[in-house]
């Protein structure tokens, strides 16, 4: 009686079950749902990049296909929320879709900066598909120098 004997390799299995693991996060994390501009859950987000100067924040983030009356812009201490929607021009039939990425619906951000800002003075320019806010740090957090006498 000759049987086949099977060696076990119970790192084989494990193995079998991190591939398993990390198809399932690929697909579900770094799929193309998250390669858009605007992620489409739950009310959409909007993506932004922020940088400080010695005076004020810089926020950049790109609106194609947005009117600026369509853009709501608010400021309350050192919070910013953006919203806005972009809306399908349906003038005409297209046809029967192969592919529809462009994206249309509401989206928003709140984003708290580490500083409170002046929202009096903040600027808003849209350009190019592209809304730049410059955000004046408050007086009161402003660093101040301070002279050294010597005696």
């Amino acid at each position: 009686m000759a049987g086949n004997i099977v060696r076990w390799e119970p790192l084989r299995e494990i193995v079998s079950l991190r591939e398993a693991m990390d198809r399932l996060f690929e697909e579900s994390v770094v799929g193309p749902r998250w390669t858009s501009l605007w992620s489409t859950e739950n009310g959409s987000t909007l993506a932004m990049d922020v940088y400080e100067n010695e005076n004020a924040f810089v926020v950049t983030a790109p609106v194609p296909g947005v009117k600026l009356e369509e853009v709501e812009i608010t400021i309350t201490g050192n919070t910013l929320v953006v919203k806005g929607e972009t809306k399908a021009e349906h003038t005409e039939e297209k046809g029967n879709y192969l592919r529809q990425e462009l994206r249309y619906g509401s989206f928003q951000r709140s984003m708290t900066l580490p500083l409170d800002v002046e929202g009096t003075k903040a600027e808003a320019v849209f350009e190019n598909g592209v809304l730049t806010l410059t955000l004046p740090k408050a007086e009161a957090v402003k660093p101040k120098s301070i002279k050294i006498n010597v005696r």
